[in-house]
């Protein structure tokens, strides 16, 4: 890693997924929620990850978060879309309540990594389950803190290992972590023996992906620092321990993610198109695998 002083700026110089120090350009996008920044995101030349290269350090990455449209961080604000993306939140919550319980024949011991202002916590909390949580924005740790009644962690290696947990949820937050290697393996450290890590991630070689290109709201940047594929995640957890068990898509997120999308290319929401190219971009997921977004369920090695 090395970095500009001047711009605040430091760049990845080796994949984190297989080693390799080269990288291309494959695309030029631009932080269309707060700075209207350009940003570029490079490909690995061997295994195709695809990463913010370079991006905003530490001490830099919080001022791209301060926006009311930034809706894990606030309960309310943010417009049409927002409040479209609430309305069906609660369906989500739930199916993910769901998911869990399957998982695990039942409510048990639940940490949700990146939990924002803990809606997915209090529902896990009402379903029976013993919960904790992760959050780094003071802001939203605080509204999380009090519906679940209880402490929110502000990084994973405050976490308490007292406990392990069955489940871990990273919902939408692995994209945001810099260090992937030393996280994955506090992940594996703080799950039981027979433990799962949910893991839920735009995907960057999907239908929507490819038909919005540069102006796809999924690729987020700078907020999201890697841009997740099927053939790059999988072995990234395999070399910490873990083993792809199932995934899952995100159906609703092809919707969401083409509204923004549409938004960012003219500067005004085309919802006709943002339907068309949600139902489109589901249909072919269900034969290429290659869904909006991915619900990938990582099972510890045994």
């Amino acid at each position: 890693m090395t970095k500009n002083r001047k711009t605040n700026l430091e760049t990845v110089q080796q994949c984190p997924v297989c080693g390799n120090e080269t990288f291309s350009p494959y695309l030029n996008c631009v932080d269309y929620l707060i700075s209207q920044k350009a940003f570029t995101i490079q490909q690995c030349t061997k295994c195709q990850f695809r990463l913010t290269n370079p991006r905003p350090d530490f001490s830099e990455i919080g001022s791209y978060y301060k926006s009311d449209q930034y809706i894990s961080h606030n309960d309310k604000g943010g417009g049409i879309i927002s409040s479209v993306y609430r309305g069906v939140r609660s369906y989500t919550l739930r199916q993910k309540l769901q998911l869990v319980n399957r998982l695990k024949n039942g409510p048990g011991r639940l940490l949700d990594v990146g939990c924002g202002t803990g809606a997915f916590l209090e529902t896990c909390q009402h379903g029976g389950w013993a919960v904790a949580g992760m959050e780094p924005d003071p802001d939203a740790r605080l509204v999380s803190e009090k519906k679940i009644g209880g402490v929110i962690a502000p990084n994973l290696s405050s976490v308490s290992t007292d406990k392990p947990f069955d489940v871990i949820t990273l919902w939408h937050v692995l994209e945001h972590i810099p260090d992937l290697a030393p996280t994955i393996q506090l992940l594996h450290s703080l799950t039981t023996a027979n433990g799962t890590v949910l893991v839920a991630v735009p995907n960057s070689n999907s239908y929507d992906a490819q038909f919005y290109k540069e102006y796809w709201a999924a690729y987020d940047v700078p907020r999201h620092l890697h841009h997740f594929t099927p053939s790059t995640i999988e072995p990234l957890f395999q070399q910490h321990g873990f083993v792809l068990a199932d995934k899952q898509p995100m159906l609703f997120d092809a919707f969401y993610i083409a509204m923004l999308s549409s938004r960012y290319r003219t500067g005004k929401t085309n919802y006709l198109e943002s339907i068309r190219v949600g139902l489109e971009s589901n249909a072919k997921a269900r034969r290429t695998g290659q869904a909006s977004s991915i619900i990938y369920i990582f099972n510890k090695a045994q």
